[in-house]
């Protein structure tokens, strides 16, 4: 009844055999040829870039991938499966820096961005074999013969037509805003990119004494993780609501937080002179450690900030609304300046005396030397803790005031999540959990990447202000001018269209 199974079976033949029979009969075509006529189920091919090769990680997620199409197949659904390549941004473009031994955007331009975006073009399908190799070999089915292309003027132009409808319902805008930001990349990145490039590091953080200008020899004592931001400091924030004191301790005034007290002086005597809320502080002026805000009447003060922590530091934290999103929002409640002493490649600008031109990672210790040496230093400390980094080139991120183009997603976030209410989510807990949590945490979303390799955003601004918003390119051929017959919907071209 039933036939031996032998037990020297050679697995790597039968399914090369397997694989072979699928290939000669169209096995492939025929599912779908059957299932024609069928009710649909909708595949997405989430596209892997062509320009690197291949690995394990691919090999699984194309397993996952390849389940549910065939599952769908046999039980009689038209199960279309179109490849796609992902063929723009950042990885393109770093793999042709390191082609030709480049490190930066203005590097970029020197070379011209039409030659630089041509070697992107060029370098795209490097390992198109090797990925038909590896996606034939582990069966997975899907029509490469078709695929869309990410660098194509079609998948573009879909782009435009996507942006152009969000545009139309008022929910694209141009603000100024903190973004996570990589100096070495030039570009912005989303709080999904963020969220892949952690680690734990090891910082200091210092308490700067900030003296107040109506009471001689009197201090705040100010906590800071970030010293190189202290170069573009408005103000200092206390909680209003939170109790402070003002100590006496060799022989100066101090003032910072009561529960933040012993855990500041240690082992160390102090005197307590008197206490108080911290509303009493609002308001009060001091002279600023570095003064780079052009005589702004309104920096240098203390306000409030609900955020302010009474469970780390001091109790008083140190405000730039240059580089913070707490930052920004306190800084235009009380008219704050945007003090931006860091130009988009990491470095102090030149006008920064004694740390003019130099990359802000190297600045800190300097910093903390220039300030133990004015007589400003209370504390240093090291402290472990985690922070972000660039996913894809391994830079530091820094928090960043800059003018970007975002989609106003928080506007719709009630409906985005009563969608996701509605889906099934395998496993159930990230429904509500990490998804979920992000969901509720939604900020607008940064589009804007200031790069070349890539799609570009179909606006056109006059020099009275007026904007325009593309959505194809039959709308660009009728309203633009210098509309070249081989358009290419890239930087070096559109950048030339009136």
């Amino acid at each position: 009844m039933f036939k031996k199974a032998s037990n020297n079976v050679n697995f790597v033949e039968l399914e090369e055999n397997i694989l072979d029979f699928w290939k000669k009969e169209n096995i492939f075509a025929k599912t779908l040829e059957a299932t024609k006529n069928n009710q649909k189920f909708v595949f997405y091919e989430g596209p892997p870039t062509a320009n690197g090769a291949p690995g394990v990680h691919h090999v699984l997620s194309r397993v996952f991938k390849d389940i549910f199409p065939r599952y769908k197949t046999m039980k009689g659904y038209f199960v279309t499966r179109k490849a796609g390549w992902d063929t723009h941004g950042l990885p393109v473009e770093i793999e042709v820096e390191k082609k030709l031994g480049i490190n930066s955007k203005k590097e970029i331009e020197n070379i011209g961005v039409e030659k630089f975006n041509r070697l992107c073009r060029e370098s795209v399908m490097k390992y198109e074999d090797e990925w038909k190799r590896m996606t034939e070999r582990i069966a997975f089915w899907i029509d490469l013969d078709n695929a869309y292309y990410t660098f194509k003027n079609e998948y573009i132009e879909t782009v435009w037509w996507i942006l152009k409808t969000i545009w139309d319902k008022g929910l694209l805008y141009n603000g100024n805003k903190i973004v996570p930001y990589c100096p070495r990349c030039g570009t912005a990145l989303s709080s999904h990119e963020v969220a892949q490039g952690y680690k734990d590091v090891e910082d200091h953080t210092v308490i700067v004494k900030f003296p107040l200008q109506d009471e001689k020899g009197t201090y705040l004592l100010v906590w800071t993780t970030t010293p190189w931001t202290l170069i573009s400091n408005a103000a200092c924030a206390v909680n209003k609501n939170s109790d402070y004191m003002a100590v006496e301790f060799e022989n100066e005034k101090l003032i910072l937080n009561e529960n933040l007290a012993e855990s500041v002086f240690k082992d160390k005597q102090y005197k307590i002179l008197n206490k108080f809320k911290g509303e009493e502080l609002l308001g009060r002026k001091y002279e600023p450690v570095y003064d780079y805000c052009g005589g702004n009447k309104n920096a240098f003060k203390v306000i409030h900030g609900d955020f302010v922590s009474t469970q780390e530091g001091t109790g008083i934290v140190h405000i730039a609304p240059a580089f913070g999103e707490d930052d920004m929002i306190v800084g235009r409640e009380n008219d704050l300046p945007v003090i931006q002493m860091v130009d988009e490649e990491g470095n102090f600008k030149e006008n920064v005396e004694k740390f003019g031109k130099m990359p802000i990672a190297l600045a800190n210790t300097l910093i903390i030397d220039d300030l133990k040496e004015r007589k400003l230093l209370f504390k240093i400390q090291k402290m472990i803790h985690s922070y972000p980094f660039c996913w894809r080139c391994d830079s530091r991120l820094i928090y960043y005031a800059k003018k970007s183009w975002y989609i106003k997603t928080s506007s719709i976030k009630e409906n985005i999540i009563s969608s996701n209410n509605e889906v099934n989510w395998y496993p159930e807990h990230i429904k509500n959990g990490r998804y979920g949590k992000w969901l509720e945490n939604n900020v607008d979303w940064a589009i804007t990447r200031e790069r070349y390799w890539g799609t570009p955003l179909p606006i056109w601004e006059d020099k009275n202000g007026h904007k325009v918003c593309i959505g194809s390119i039959e709308e660009l051929r009728k309203l633009g001018k210098n509309v070249p017959a081989d358009l290419d919907l890239h930087k070096h071209y559109v950048d030339n269209i009136k």
